[in-house]
């Protein structure tokens, strides 16, 4: 009996809070619905069935874009400014997203799949990707930045590579990085 109960119980934290949603966005409903459609009935005789749920998706659509603005923006300005100003917190924090833009931001970093000669000698190939061309500022003429990814891993290596020893692969970058991160289980298509 007392595991029955608890079933009842998890059932009901589970569906508790989508039905108080529901019931919660069905009497604003009909409120709305009254609120507007009663008057519209009654001073212009026109009947809009349906107007609550117009008027309501528009004001809730409003009042996202009002939240995210007004309020979610200076706090995510505040957020941001305050890790940059921290010593350590600034370190992880630019360069976490500085990989992520690299990854999906306007800049994509990981668009050129290469695949890097590392040992001429036993024909020893590694796949990468160019992240940067120009290494002037780091003082290296003809060397370009390539990054390794590790398998089944979030990390990888990055290496200043002579350009002699790059080449270019002919597959898309994702599928390259699938390849790479499951250690070359993937098939590539």
């Amino acid at each position: 009996m007392k595991r029955i109960f608890k079933y009842f119980l998890q059932g009901l934290l589970l569906s508790g809070p989508l039905a108080l949603t529901l019931y919660a966005v069905f009497l604003m409903f009909n409120y709305v619905d009254r609120l507007i459609g009663d008057p519209l009935k009654e001073h212009y005789q026109i009947d809009t069935p349906g107007i609550g749920i117009v008027v309501l998706f528009i004001s809730l659509t409003l009042l996202g874009i009002i939240g995210q603005t007004i309020i979610a923006r200076p706090f995510i300005y505040f957020t941001k400014r305050l890790l940059k100003r921290t010593p350590l917190l600034n370190v992880i924090y630019t360069s976490i997203q500085d990989l992520f833009t690299a990854f999906v931001g306007k800049e994509k970093k990981f668009n050129v799949p290469v695949l890097v000669c590392m040992n001429k000698e036993n024909n020893l190939w590694k796949l990468g990707f160019v992240t940067e061309k120009n290494l002037k500022d780091f003082g290296f003429q003809g060397m370009v930045a390539v990054y390794f990814p590790h398998s089944y891993a979030f990390s990888g290596v990055l290496y200043f590579v002579p350009e002699s020893s790059v080449k270019p692969v002919e597959l898309s970058p994702s599928e390259v990085m699938k390849f790479v991160v499951s250690g070359g289980v993937t098939k590539v298509n």
